[in-house]
């Protein structure tokens, strides 16, 4: 059973300063209709308000790392009290080693996002930001952090729930309002797969609940039956679930594992799952990108670990083979599709679909390098993919175009641009050194012992991706130099702001990844352990 003695209330701060911005920017509107303030005034401060807002997420997450207790297998930084009593509600908010790297990338992603969505005054043709950084746009985009902060921290699956679906809205219509030519499709088709995914999340949800044994809240009174996800796993690694009366003639674990699987394999998103994410990302402004690859992919990676790994072992044990079957399709299948693409964001966008399949496969190994390496592989995920789109951004910004053939000899004309490109794809390749390296040879070396073809054939991905990568490099930056682009420059200020700080920390954690290691270890192998010992199901 996992303990939690801490209290503090560090992390509502953490996940509720992007709704107190929120609140200052709606007092900002007031105030300007009511006083007839400049509009340019009223919505430049507001722009201020959320950068403040998304830096003091992020500067909090760095404390809670700091006094973060990485030796002990235990919840800390504990917010908790019974919220709705009728229904056994609490709102129970905590910090472990599943979660500390996903709410420090978050803030961080975030801020960056923030920062790539302020114009620049300089020497950006503004037209691609009159309507970012707008009073709508920023209330959105904090709404959207404090969900997926939310969802990282929650403790109680009805908390974890309403913190899942808050994120659904402002991302369809941060798609569909601020989005490319086909914004409206794009949104529809995320919102409705997503949605798909929550039914089927929610249902298990109610299914587990009913499930569960008597539990003592927060404020002492007995409750029959619960949504405390402690609780929940100290549950189902006694094998209740296991145990449980079938449903429609299924065996319950295997129902409600199927159930919650698919809801969080559309987010991750696995094949056949898939298809949404190219569209949204090929319409989203490139800040809204940057977010849906670099945080929004991890959550169904979480969910899967924080749900189908401990509250369901037996069941996660039985499904194994077929996870990691699915994660070689990712990997492999969605490699060979960026061989065919011209467009240079989708092109990144299947290159995150391939790329997430090696946490299904580590996660379907149950070892301790192949699960580490998979979790490694989203935190490194979320630093890479962020700066492709925001390189993708970069050029589109300046020639209004994403077409990879439309370009030529690039090098010479934006030096430092190719320059940045290139440690992105090398990163993205899984060169030596950089971040993405550890987590992609951490889960071949721990899948291959279990899954030895799987592991082979997912191996194969790294030719296709170097492949597909120095093809493109060939084709934008090398050769003869096409004099249609004459007028354009090197990266500014601002996206240096963006860029650099995302490449210093692919190149500190290729070189030195213990800082994470430290932090998910203590969560990750006693996990590990239940699974293995688990029994099989009926």
């Amino acid at each position: 059973m996992i303990n939690y003695q801490t209290t503090t209330t560090i992390v509502s701060w953490v996940v509720f300063i992007p709704i107190i911005g929120v609140g200052s920017i709606l007092i900002t509107i007031g105030l300007r209709y009511l006083f007839k303030i400049d509009k340019k005034i009223a919505d430049n401060l507001s722009r201020l308000i959320s950068l403040i807002s998304t830096l003091l997420a992020f500067i909090l997450s760095l404390k809670m790392w700091g006094f973060f207790e990485t030796g002990m297998n235990t919840l800390q930084f504990v917010h908790r009290f019974v919220w709705i009593e009728n229904f056994n509600i609490e709102y129970f908010l905590g910090i472990d080693g599943i979660n500390i790297a996903l709410v420090i990338l978050t803030t961080f992603i975030t801020l960056i996002a923030c920062i790539a969505s302020v114009p620049w005054w300089g020497h950006v043709d503004d037209r691609h930001f009159s309507k970012r950084m707008t009073p709508g746009y920023m209330i959105l985009l904090l709404i959207l952090e404090t969900g997926m902060l939310g969802t990282f921290c929650a403790l109680d699956f009805f908390l974890f729930y309403i913190f899942w679906e808050i994120m659904l809205l402002p991302m369809y219509f941060l798609i569909g309002v601020w989005g490319g030519p086909r914004k409206e499709y794009a949104a529809i088709k995320f919102f409705l797969y997503t949605l798909a995914g929550s039914v089927l999340m929610l249902l298990a949800m109610i299914a587990i609940y009913y499930a569960s044994e008597p539990f003592i809240l927060a404020d002492g009174r007995l409750a029959h039956h619960t949504f405390n996800i402690p609780a929940l796993t100290a549950s189902g690694q006694s094998g209740l679930f296991a145990r449980a009366n079938p449903i429609l003639g299924f065996a319950f674990a295997k129902v409600v594992w199927i159930a919650l699987f698919i809801g969080f394999a559309i987010k991750i998103p696995m094949f056949p799952f898939h298809t949404w994410l190219p569209d949204a990302h090929v319409e989203a402004p490139t800040p809204i990108s940057v977010i849906l690859a670099g945080i929004l992919l991890k959550t169904g990676g979480y969910g899967i670990l924080r749900f189908n790994f401990q509250l369901l072992p037996e069941a996660t044990k039985w499904a194994a083979a077929a996870m990691a079957v699915f994660g070689m399709i990712n990997i492999v299948y969605a490699a060979y599709v960026c061989m065919a693409q011209s467009d240079l964001k989708k092109l990144i966008a299947y290159s995150s679909v391939s790329h997430m399949g090696f946490v299904l496969l580590g996660y379907a190994a149950f070892t301790p390098q192949a699960i580490s390496g998979a979790v490694f592989q989203m935190v490194a995920h979320g630093l890479i993919s962020p700066m492709l789109f925001l390189i993708a951004g970069v050029i589109y910004d300046r020639a209004h175009t994403r077409e990879i053939g439309e370009f030529g000899g690039l090098a010479n004309k934006m030096p430092e641009y190719t320059g940045l490109v290139g440690l992105a794809f090398m990163a993205s390749l899984g060169l030596p050194g950089l971040a993405g390296f550890i987590g992609e040879v951490l889960v071949f070396l721990g899948a291959f012992p279990v899954y030895k073809v799987f592991t082979i054939i997912s191996a194969t991905s790294v030719v296709i991706t170097a492949a597909y990568y120095l093809w493109t490099i060939h084709r934008m930056f090398l050769g003869k130099f096409n004099e249609k682009w004459s007028a354009l420059w090197d990266v500014n200020w601002r996206e240096r702001f963006t860029l650099y700080p995302l490449a210093a920390l692919i190149i500190f954690f290729g070189f030195y990844p213990m800082p994470i290691f430290n932090l998910i270890s203590n969560s990750l192998n006693p996990l590990i352990s239940v699974i293995i010992a688990s029994g099989k199901l009926p």
